[in-house]
C-alpha cells in the first residue's frame, strides 16, 4: 500500500529529467478514457451506481498478476490536502478531486502510471514518461489497457469506437500531450503566435495542470482536442510533429536572448536564484516564476552545480499540499510561505551534493 508521506519524499518517474529534450520537454502523457458496458455513464449514475462502479473495477483490476506494485486510493476517504497533493502530483485530475461520492485511484508505486475510477468516465488510464517519448508511453498504456480489457467489457461501437461520456473523445478516446517548458517564447512574446497556430489544427493549450488550470512557472501543456476520425497513431504523430517545432521554436529563442540580450538574461537569472536562495518567505506563483528563469539558466550554462532533477522537483515540492505533506501538518498561507523559503534555500544552497551552487 503505498502511503502518501512516502511519496512526497521522492520524485515521480517523469520529474527524473533524463528523457529525450528534456531540456524543454518535462514529460510526455498518453491519457485513454473507457467506460464499462454493464454501467450507465457517470452523469447518469446514482450514489449506488457509483459504489457499484468502483467496487466492481476495484475487484476486477487487482486481478491483475502483472500489476504487483500497484496500490489503490480512496480518494473519497481523502481529506482536502491529501486530494490536493495527488493533484499536484498529476496522479489525478482536478475533476476526480472536487467530485463527490464513490472514487478512487490505482496508482504503480513508480508512478509511471495511474488508473482514475469514476472521474468523467467510468476509467481514465494515464502513463506519463520523462521527455518527449510518446512512443514509449503508448507501448506502455496500449499494455495496461489490454490487461484491463480481459477483465472488463468495454462499452465499444463497431463504427464509433470507444463510447465516452464526452463526444470529443469518442473514438479511440486517447488524449495525447506533452508539457513544454518554454520561458524564452515568452520573453520574446511569440508564444500568443505560435498558440494561435495551434488553435487552427484542432490541439489544445493548456497550463500546468491541465483542463481548466492557468499556465505557471511559463509550463504549458500541449494535447489533440478531437479523437473520432484519427487512429491512435495518427493522433500521437500530430502532437509528435507539433512538439518537435515547439522545441525549435523554444531553442531558437533561447539562442536570441544568449546572442542579443547575455547581460539580462544573466542579470534575470542570477536574481531569480539569489531570490530563491535567501528569501525568507515566499509564495507558490513566485517561486514558480523564478524557478522557471533558474531552469532556463541551467540548460543555458549560466548556473552550474545544480540539476535538472532537482529543480522539476523543487517546482513539485513546493506546491501548497506538498509542503504540507513533507512538514506533516496543516499550515496555513503565511506558515506556507516560509516553509517555502526554507525548502528552496535546503535545495538550492545546499544541493544533494555537497557544495553551494554557483552562478556564471
Amino acid at each position: 500500500m503505498i502511503k502518501l508521506e512516502e511519496l512526497a519524499g521522492r520524485c515521480g518517474e517523469w520529474l527524473r529529467g533524463s528523457g529525450p529534450d528534456s531540456d524543454i520537454v518535462v514529460s510526455s502523457r498518453i491519457r485513454l478514457a473507457r467506460n464499462v458496458a454493464d454501467f450507465p455513464f457517470m452523469r447518469k449514475c446514482t450514489g449506488l451506481d457509483r459504489a457499484a462502479i468502483e467496487r466492481t473495477l476495484r475487484e476486477r483490476l487487482e486481478r491483475i498478476q502483472e500489476w504487483n506494485a500497484v496500490s489503490f486510493i480512496d480518494v473519497n476517504a481523502l481529506d482536502e490536502v491529501d486530494r490536493q497533493f495527488l493533484v499536484e502530483r498529476q496522479l489525478i485530475s482536478r475533476e476526480l478531486a472536487d467530485a463527490d461520492g464513490s472514487r478512487g485511484v490505482l496508482v504503480d508505486s513508480n508512478e509511471q502510471f495511474s488508473v482514475m475510477i469514476n472521474e468523467e468516465d467510468h476509467l481514465r488510464i494515464q502513463v506519463m514518461s520523462s521527455g518527449l517519448d510518446l512512443q514509449a508511453a503508448w507501448e506502455r498504456i496500449n499494455r495496461i489497457d489490454d490487461l484491463i480489457e480481459k477483465q472488463v467489457t468495454y462499452a465499444f461501437h463497431e463504427k464509433l469506437g470507444y463510447l465516452t461520456a464526452c463526444p470529443t473523445n469518442v473514438g479511440t478516446g486517447m488524449r495525447v500531450s506533452v508539457m513544454l517548458h518554454m520561458p524564452a517564447l515568452v520573453l520574446t512574446r511569440h508564444l500568443e503566435r505560435v498558440f494561435r497556430s495551434l488553435h487552427r489544427i484542432s490541439l489544445a493549450v493548456r497550463g500546468l495542470y491541465g483542463e481548466g488550470s492557468q499556465a505557471m512557472g511559463d509550463f504549458y501543456q500541449i494535447s489533440n482536442q478531437i479523437t473520432l476520425g484519427k487512429s491512435e497513431e495518427e493522433l500521437i504523430a500530430q502532437v509528435a510533429e507539433v512538439a518537435q517545432t515547439l522545441i525549435e521554436y523554444e531553442r531558437k529563442a533561447r539562442d536570441y536572448l544568449v546572442e542579443n540580450g547575455l547581460k539580462e538574461l544573466h542579470d534575470r537569472v542570477s536574481r531569480a536564484f539569489g531570490v530563491l536562495c535567501t528569501a525568507q518567505t515566499i509564495s507558490s506563483e513566485e517561486t514558480m516564476a523564478l524557478l522557471s528563469s533558474v531552469r532556463m539558466g541551467i540548460n543555458l550554462g549560466l548556473i552550474r552545480d545544480v540539476e535538472i532533477p532537482t529543480v522539476n522537483k523543487l517546482f513539485i515540492h513546493t506546491q501548497p499540499a506538498h509542503l504540507q505533506k513533507i512538514r506533516g501538518t496543516v499550515l496555513s498561507t503565511a506558515e506556507r510561505n516560509a516553509e517555502r523559503a526554507m525548502y528552496l534555500q535546503t535545495h538550492l544552497r545546499h544541493p544533494p551534493h555537497d557544495g553551494a551552487a554557483e552562478v556564471n
